[in-house]
């Protein structure tokens, strides 16, 4: 068998060419030792009634004879078959170059300039990392800018609310009523602390 590893073929055909071969050896050897055995077993049915001289050990003994005849001329043969074959059916020849492999030709690059796009590739993959957390922090602020709106506008409600009670109240605006308000509670507060004088007086 060919010792020519035969790397290329193996990739396009998906196995090694010697594997091929090897199996079509395999299989005519199977079949050569099978017909041997029914044409052993034919010749004993047919001479031994004609000629008892010949004995089952005597036939196997011939037979096997037979057999390295025929095995020695099948390797002599087989081994021009496999050269031939090899060489010629399959091989991909020197000049051919399979499809997945097209691009390697085209772009053909220097150990150092694939380390300059190796090294390219790492940056870019840094960039774009912050690029990705820089989003999503803007995200995130984003997130909270709308539950804080959503806060200013409940307050805003609120407010549109009191203004809206102020004017069924009559009071006017919501600023003369926060005034009136400011007016009334430090009335009342300077109520509760003379009563509070009072009381301790008293006391």
């Amino acid at each position: 068998m060919s010792i020519n590893p035969m790397t290329y073929e193996a990739q396009f055909f998906g196995f090694t060419p010697q594997t091929f071969m090897l199996r079509i050896y395999f299989a005519f050897q199977d079949h050569l030792s099978h017909i041997m055995l029914v044409v052993e077993k034919v010749i004993l049915n047919k001479l031994q009634n004609i000629c008892p001289s010949l004995t089952p050990t005597l036939i196997r003994r011939s037979t096997e004879q037979f057999f390295a005849f025929m095995k020695e001329r099948f390797d002599n043969q087989f081994t021009k078959m496999e050269k031939s074959l090899l060489s010629t059916v399959l091989s991909i020849p020197k000049n051919i170059c399979l499809p997945e492999d097209k691009l390697q030709e085209e772009f053909c690059y220097t150990a150092k300039q694939f380390q300059e796009l190796e090294n390219e590739i790492s940056q870019l993959e840094r960039e774009l990392k912050a690029e990705m957390c820089a989003e999503q922090a803007l995200q995130t602020e984003l997130e909270e800018q709308k539950i804080v709106q959503g806060h200013l506008e409940g307050i805003l409600q609120w407010f549109d609310g009191l203004d809206n009670i102020g004017r069924n109240e009559g009071t006017g605006n919501l600023k003369e009523s926060f005034a009136a308000l400011t007016k009334t509670a430090t009335k009342l507060h300077d109520i509760v602390q003379e009563v509070e004088d009072k009381m301790n007086r008293l006391r």
